[in-house]
């Protein structure tokens, strides 16, 4: 499933349960809980960023090398990090690799320091500035993850060492993977899907392949086979919900122009602000994104706090609907209880 879907966003949240497991278990009725980390270990798959943390599959780590040319450029250039990684960068950054070589797989709290946080999220100490640092450059990999803290090692001793591509394969390569993944895009969709390739270059690439107008009317590329792809196409009429970050929704405007779904990922909105929900999860039915459902684990059970329709349901919605929340509920071995919260948008 990782590698059909080309990445799983990785996301802290946990409300309900954590990004990548309702992305998961939306798609494989029998995902076991937290499982995905265990590709890790395996080397099937590395953690890095796409447009966000996200897991890769292994496949994609010979290509990967110009994210972390990108990335680690773009640290390089930031005063951001230039003060967490303190006055010695150069001395913190080779006192990590020796441990790591020495010691690893470590985690930051494995390495102790002078240094006296203020406490917060983003306050990092230099060794943990080091870290991340060298993990988004390349030269040290997320090996693992135990409460969802990772542990990292040198790159060296997991996938490789990262080697440089020639800019017109990691291209043809990221478009190709984009548009395979979504069937039919826009150039600036298959541009943001890893977003790997700038947006120039993606409308490069598309020149070359085949031009067709979208089901919006929009100019758009499609893989060849679109047609037999459309056809073996079985519908099934049961209901998923989805993810916030699910590959079907990240990109807003697309969900939009496609679906004619205007959705919001509302957990940083201040309270009195938000439409739907710190946390909806919108609701999949079929080949309609018809809702937002915002459930919340309250102790051993599943609540729903509101349910929004963007028109009213009929029996048989509302029983596959049902059946969904009986499924996430039995997924977080919780019990369900569901309010009487209801409105159409």
């Amino acid at each position: 499933m990782l590698d059909r879907l080309g990445f799983v966003q990785l996301d802290s949240i946990n409300a309900v349960a954590r990004a990548q497991e309702l992305t998961l278990h939306a798609r494989l009725p029998n995902y076991r809980h937290e499982s995905l980390f265990e590709l890790l270990p395996q080397r099937r798959a590395f953690e890095h960023w796409t447009h966000d943390a996200a897991m890769l599959p292994a496949s994609s780590w010979p290509y990967w090398s110009e994210r972390f040319r990108q990335r680690g450029e773009r640290i390089l250039q930031s005063s951001w990090w230039r003060e967490r990684k303190g006055p010695r960068a150069q001395e913190m950054l080779a006192h990590v690799l020796d441990r790591l070589e020495r010691d690893g797989p470590l985690q930051s709290k494995d390495f102790t320091s002078e240094h006296r946080s203020a406490g917060g999220w983003w306050n990092w100490k230099p060794e943990k500035a080091a870290l991340e640092y060298l993990w988004q450059s390349g030269r040290v990999s997320v090996v693992g993850r135990r409460n969802f803290q990772k542990s990292y090692d040198l790159s060296s001793r997991f996938l490789g060492e990262p080697a440089a591509q020639a800019p017109e394969d990691w291209v043809d390569w990221a478009c190709r993977g984009a548009l395979q993944r979504l069937g039919v895009a826009t150039p600036g969709e298959i541009s943001a899907y890893w977003a790997l390739v700038p947006p120039q270059q993606a409308r490069e690439w598309c020149r070359t392949q085949l031009q067709v107008l979208d089901c919006a009317g929009r100019a758009a590329v499609a893989v060849s086979d679109w047609r037999e792809r459309a056809a073996a196409v079985k519908m099934g009429r049961k209901v998923k919900l989805l993810a916030p970050f699910d590959p079907i929704v990240r990109d807003r405007a697309r969900a939009l122009r496609l679906f004619g779904f205007d959705y919001r990922f509302e957990a940083f909105v201040p309270a009195a602000q938000r439409l739907h929900g710190y946390y909806s999860l919108p609701i999949l039915d079929g080949a309609e994104l018809v809702g937002r459902v915002t459930p919340k684990r309250q102790g051993g059970e599943l609540t729903v706090l509101s349910v929004h329709w963007e028109k009213t349901p009929g029996t048989a919605r509302l029983r596959r609907y049902g059946e969904a929340l009986e499924r996430l509920a039995s997924f977080l071995s919780l019990s369900m209880t569901q309010s009487r919260v209801a409105s159409i948008d």
